[in-house]
This record gives C-alpha cells, sequence and structure tokens, in this order.
C-alpha cells in the first residue's frame, strides 16, 4: 500500500472501528475500492452496498475531483475504474457479500428500503447540494440507531466547504446526535 494510501486510512480507522462488525452498510463513492477493502477487512460487514456512478465530470469545477480533472482518461478511465473494482472484490460480490451499484447515489439510494441499513459512508461527491441529498435520503435508509458517516469534513477544498455545510445544517434540522468530528471525518448517529 502506497505511503499515502496508507496514511489515509489510518486516519480513517477510528470512523471503521465505529462501525458494528458483521453489519449492512453503505459506502458511498467507491473510486478505486481502497477504502471498501478497508470496511472488508475491518468491519466484516454481512452485507456492503458499494455506490459510485464512475462518471467523468468534464466541467471546471470538478477540474481538482478524482472523477474529473484529475481523471486524465475521461470517461474511459471511469469506466476502467469501474471494471477494476468488480474483478477485485469478485469473491465477495460472488458469495452476496457485495454489491456493486454503478449509477448516482441518490437513484440508487431511493431503491432501498428505510431503515435496512447499520451505517452508511458517505465519500461522492463533495459539493453541497449532492452532499445535503446524500444525507436527507440516506436518513431513512438507515436504522434508528444507526450511523451516517462522511469523509472530508472541512471547509475549503475543491468543494468550497460543501461537506461541512451540509452536515452542519442537517445536524441542526434532523434528529441525529454527533458521535463525533475529526481528522476531517464525521459520525452521527440517528436518534429516532
Amino acid at each position: 500500500m502506497a505511503w499515502w494510501l496508507q496514511g489515509l486510512f489510518n486516519s480513517r480507522l477510528f470512523v471503521l472501528e465505529q462501525l458494528p462488525t458483521h453489519s449492512t452498510g453503505v459506502e458511498i463513492g467507491v473510486h478505486k475500492g481502497d477504502f471498501s477493502a478497508q470496511i472488508l477487512k475491518v468491519v466484516r460487514p454481512k452485507e456492503l452496498h458499494l455506490i459510485d456512478p464512475w462518471h467523468f465530470e468534464p466541467t471546471e469545477t470538478y477540474k481538482k475531483a478524482w472523477y474529473g480533472g484529475k481523471a486524465r482518461g475521461g470517461q474511459a478511465e471511469m469506466d476502467s475504474r469501474y471494471q477494476a473494482v468488480l474483478a477485485r472484490f469478485s469473491d465477495p460480490i460472488g458469495s452476496g457479500q457485495v454489491t456493486v451499484h454503478r449509477g448516482f447515489s441518490t437513484d440508487v439510494g431511493a431503491a432501498f428500503a428505510d431503515q435496512q441499513f447499520d451505517w452508511v459512508y458517505i465519500d461522492g461527491n463533495h459539493l453541497y447540494e449532492f452532499v445535503k441529498k446524500d444525507l436527507e435520503l440516506f436518513f431513512n435508509r438507515v436504522k434508528v440507531g444507526g450511523l451516517l458517516c462522511g469523509d472530508d469534513y472541512a471547509s475549503g477544498g475543491w468543494w468550497q466547504g460543501g461537506v461541512k455545510r451540509a452536515v452542519d445544517e442537517f445536524v441542526r434540522a434532523f434528529p441525529v446526535q454527533v458521535v463525533m468530528i475529526r481528522r476531517r471525518q464525521f459520525v452521527l448517529r440517528r436518534a429516532k
């Protein structure tokens, strides 16, 4: 594992330690599946749903995003990442432990039942309106007492603090308790 990736994993390990083992969860924003692999290793979920559109965003807004300007191969690179994730997790996919959903989280999430999940980890599109939609939609998909977690809770970034703004508003408007916010990660518990 690359040194920077090891550092990223270590900065999120405390989040994984909050998630119940043998649980049912969702990761929104899979990229190449590195964090997904850590979820499988640490949490050992009974069922893990991986959601990502693997869609190239060519506009100036996304020039510093992994699925925008940093994806120099455009949509072909996104398609390649998707195929690599399918290959990487072929065994847990085959056993039914992992299900990969290629689509936007709001479209895929609408098909899930209320209170289906023990937790959700949000690391998809970081712009405010997308994080807001993910939080609001998946609030009902997470069981009472379940966790809503995510990455890049910070001011700035190419997303201009969109994650932080959406999470802060969500905490004020929905019945959730802040379990912790640190190292750019947030962990919230659904209260009712």
